[in-house]
């Protein structure tokens, strides 16, 4: 029999983007989200359109039609978007996600699940200079996230790991970076950062201007979407408990983000700093945990803007017609 997964958050970037790479692999997978993924069709053998909110729709979906518990959880569902959005809607944020946490967890452990990874984030480490030491999983704590997104990913972990420890489920927490690629959100404020910039070169001729919110100096690190599928993928079939960091440590400024999209694009382009939700300085962590399982990143943030940037110009292109 095949394996069988369960994607929860399966119309959003990178849930989609896994339900691809779990059917590529060779599971039946479903996918569970309030929407279809938006810019191409879903990959999943089942698509359930449902609101995990909602502790019934939970207790529906960890189990597969023969009412056997999915060999596999990744659980992606959540309230989120790029800083702006994270800034403004702390409260949808902390509500939302927290009450798809609770009920898929509560879901998952006693239906009998074996293995259940959770998506948290960088956003649970402490804000950081540039200098600073990388650091270690363990060093999330005491705890200081930056925002309520990041307290909120802790407490879900947390709640996951003290499910597995009663029900015998196999807990998996990856913190994920801030990744981009194509068929991710490009417009409309939940957007991140390559994402953002992409778009704002696109609909900039040359030797045009675009705004960058702060002074440019905040550095931050971007993983390219095939590089974090990989690390899931690793992720879950290992033995490495508690929280475990994937991203690329290639650490840019903002303004050298925006520097790199140009580059890309062929423009010259003039950068104009405005007053805007800027997050932390910056988040240096290591990377030594997942690296024990043979994952490296293999992208760069060149080439991966390379290869996102033509995605973002044809839908702005399109939005023209």
């Amino acid at each position: 029999m095949k394996k069988t997964a369960l994607v929860c958050g399966a119309g959003g970037f990178i849930g989609s983007h896994l339900v691809k790479r779990l059917k590529k692999d060779g599971y039946w997978v479903r996918g569970v989200d309030l929407k279809f993924p938006e810019f191409s069709p879903t990959a999943a053998d089942e698509f359930l359109i449902l609101d995990l909110r909602e502790q019934p729709n939970c207790e529906r979906v960890v189990r597969t039609a023969e009412g056997r518990p999915f060999d596999e959880v990744y659980q992606l569902a959540a309230d989120m978007g790029g800083m702006g959005f994270i800034q403004a809607a702390e409260c949808e944020i902390m509500r939302n996600s927290a009450l798809i946490n609770i009920h898929m967890t509560n879901a998952a452990a006693p239906a009998g699940v074996k293995r259940y990874l959770f998506s948290s984030s960088a956003c649970v480490y402490r804000n950081m200079k540039p200098d600073e030491p990388e650091l270690s999983e363990a060093e999330a704590y005491p705890a200081l996230p930056d925002n309520e997104y990041g307290w909120e990913k802790l407490y879900a972990e947390r709640m996951a790991m003290a499910y597995g420890r009663r029900f015998g489920m196999v807990v998996r927490i990856a913190r994920f970076q801030n990744t981009y690629g194509p068929e991710g959100t490009w417009q409309g404020g939940r957007e991140k950062a390559p994402a953002a910039f992409c778009r704002k070169v696109a609909e900039t001729p040359d030797g045009g201007e675009i705004e960058a919110w702060g002074d440019g100096k905040a550095m931050r690190a971007y993983t390219y979407i095939d590089d974090l599928l990989d690390g899931i993928i690793r992720l879950m079939h290992s033995d490495l408990e508690d929280g475990v960091n994937i991203g690329r440590q290639e650490y840019v400024s903002v303004d050298e983000l925006a520097r790199t999209v140009a580059e890309v694009a062929g423009k010259h382009i003039r950068i104009k700093h405005v007053s805007g939700p800027v997050g932390v300085d910056a988040r240096n962590f290591r990377n030594d945990r997942i690296a024990s399982l043979g994952w490296t990143s293999k992208i760069s943030l060149k080439e991966g803007i390379s290869r996102t940037y033509p995605w973002i110009r044809a839908q702005v292109e399109a939005k023209k017609k």
